[in-house]
Parts: C-alpha cells; sequence; structure tokens
C-alpha cells in the first residue's frame, strides 16, 4: 500500500522526521555584505569604541578627561625672600649680619674679603668723621669739658674713633695702596688726631700721643717708599713737605721723627741742587754748554 492510500503512513512520516535545530538556522542565516559592516559602523554609538573615548574631536568640547585644571591660589604665610630681606637691614644691621656669619663660618671672612670693594679715601676719611662727631656729642652739657667726668662720658666714643683710625691707617700704606692715597689719607687722618680733646689729667691724654706716635711711623714709612720711587721731588713739587712741617708744628712737635726721615728723602734733591749750581758756575749757563766765541763750534760739556 502505498503512502496516498494510506493516511496513517503520512502521519507517521511526519512525527518521525526532526524538528529544526537553532543552531543550523543561524548558520543558515546570510553573511553580511562589507555595505552591511559599514552601516553598523556608521550607526554605532562613538562612546562604543574605546578609541573614541580619548581622541580628540576637533571643533567639539574638550572631554572631561582632557580639561587643564588650574593651581588654586591659596593666602598662607611665608618669609620674604632674601632680597626683600636685606632692603629691611640698615647699615648697623648688615655689619652685624656679616660679622655673625664670619663668626660662625670662618672660612667666609676671606671670601667676603677679596669680593667687597675697596674702600676710597674720601670713604674712609667720612667714617673716621662720623666717629669724630660722635665723640663731640658725648660731651655733657656745662660742666668742664675737660675734666674727670667729660673724659669718662667720651672715652667710649673716643676709644672706638682710635680703633677704627688705627685699622684703617694701616690699609692705605704700601704696599696695599698707592702712595698718592696713602699721602692723602695720612694727611686728613693727623688732622683729625689734632682735634681729639684734651684733658687736664696727663694720663687721659696718653691715648692721643700713642696716636701721634703711629701716625709718625705711618709717615715714616711713606716717606721711605716714596723716596725710594720718585726721589722726593714729588714731595717738594706737591707740597707734602709743607704739609707734613705744618702737621709736626699743630702736633707741638711729637711729629719730628717723620720731620726727620722727611729731610732724607729731600736730602739727595739739595745735593744735586747743589751740584748743577757748580756746573752752572764752571760753564757759564744752566744746561751745560760751554760758552765760546762766536763762529767757533760749540763742545757739548759732560756732566
Amino acid at each position: 500500500m502505498d503512502k496516498m492510500s494510506n493516511p496513517f503512513a503520512v502521519l507517521a512520516s511526519r512525527r518521525l522526521s526532526p524538528k529544526p535545530n537553532g543552531l543550523s538556522t543561524i548558520s543558515k542565516k546570510r553573511k553580511a555584505s562589507p555595505e552591511d559592516n559599514d552601516d553598523d559602523r556608521m550607526s554605532a554609538s562613538p562612546t562604543a569604541s574605546p578609541n573614541l573615548a580619548n581622541r580628540h574631536i576637533p571643533g567639539g568640547q574638550p572631554t572631561q578627561s582632557r580639561t587643564i585644571k588650574r593651581a588654586r591660589t591659596s593666602v598662607t604665610g611665608r618669609p620674604l625672600p632674601l632680597p626683600r630681606l636685606l632692603e629691611t637691614l640698615d647699615a648697623n644691621g648688615l655689619k652685624t649680619l656679616l660679622r655673625t656669619l664670619c663668626e660662625r663660618n670662618p672660612q667666609l671672612t676671606a671670601e667676603i674679603s677679596a669680593v667687597a670693594p675697596k674702600p676710597t679715601v674720601n670713604s674712609s676719611l667720612n667714617l673716621l668723621h662720623n666717629y669724630e662727631n660722635a665723640v663731640r656729642q658725648s660731651f655733657p652739657y656745662g660742666g668742664n669739658p675737660e675734666g674727670d667726668y667729660a673724659y669718662n662720658r667720651v672715652r667710649p666714643a673716643l676709644l672706638e674713633l682710635l680703633d677704627a683710625l688705627s685699622d684703617y691707617t694701616p690699609h692705605f700704606l704700601p704696599p696695599n695702596e698707592s702712595l698718592s692715597n696713602g699721602l692723602e689719607f695720612l694727611d686728613g687722618a693727623t688732622a683729625i688726631i689734632h682735634r681729639l680733646p684734651n684733658w687736664e689729667n696727663p694720663i687721659h691724654n696718653h691715648h692721643k700721643n700713642i696716636a701721634y706716635e703711629e701716625i709718625s711711623k705711618a709717615w715714616i714709612l711713606l716717606l721711605k717708599e716714596t723716596a725710594k720711587r720718585g726721589g722726593g721731588i714729588s714731595l717738594q713739587y706737591d707740597g707734602w713737605d709743607g704739609k707734613l712741617q705744618r702737621h709736626n708744628e699743630q702736633s707741638g712737635g711729637r711729629l719730628e721723627p717723620a720731620i726727620a726721615e722727611l729731610r732724607i728723602a729731600l736730602g739727595w734733591l739739595s745735593n744735586d741742587h747743589n751740584n748743577q749750581s757748580h756746573q752752572q758756575t764752571r760753564t757759564g749757563n744752566p744746561l751745560g754748554f760751554r760758552i765760546e766765541t762766536p763762529g767757533a763750534p760749540v763742545a757739548l760739556q759732560i756732566w
């Protein structure tokens, strides 16, 4: 019997045929074409791609991760910078600061001395004049200006002046300074010593007498060096011999050792002057040429 004549056979065949499998259905799906892939990529959200998250889009708003954070200005206390701190210090404060640094670090003394500019004659004398003014202002009002009470009031300022004078004087002596600067400084320093106060008690005048002795030694050293280099000509032509003579008179003869050295420095000049005068008398003219009769050859006299 065939299937058409037997309906039960048809039903049996339908029951025995397997149901379609899901995997086979998916495998039979149509393969996506390149055009479909492009459409899918265009339709996808930009945030779905990890590369687009960190990519900057020109003309668009910056992303949160690309936003530049500005530093917040906070008001807090802080010390002054060193240049501003030094501006607040006066001369005494700077001296105290440098002195403290040198005491704590002795190696800085030579370095600061090498870097600091050299003092000039005018600046040094001005500082000494300031010390001298401090001495004058220390005198008490009224009373005996030469008595013991006045001396006790003036003594601290007087010692500061003498200490400064003993420090500045060697600085302007050779070979540390030139002869011209040394002579100029000694001239002003000696004038300051002349103006130091005199006291009734001879013991109190000891400081002034010592100052004259020290300044006289300085004059002697300068005169010796000047005689070696210039033969004393600069001393006479620049008028230093007359200045030293006046200083000796004002000191009451306490610069006599320096005057003796001045005579030694100028001694060769007077001897040379006597030799030239003798030569002029012998030859008849100051240039040393022998005067002969007109028309005769002129002989050069060697002297």
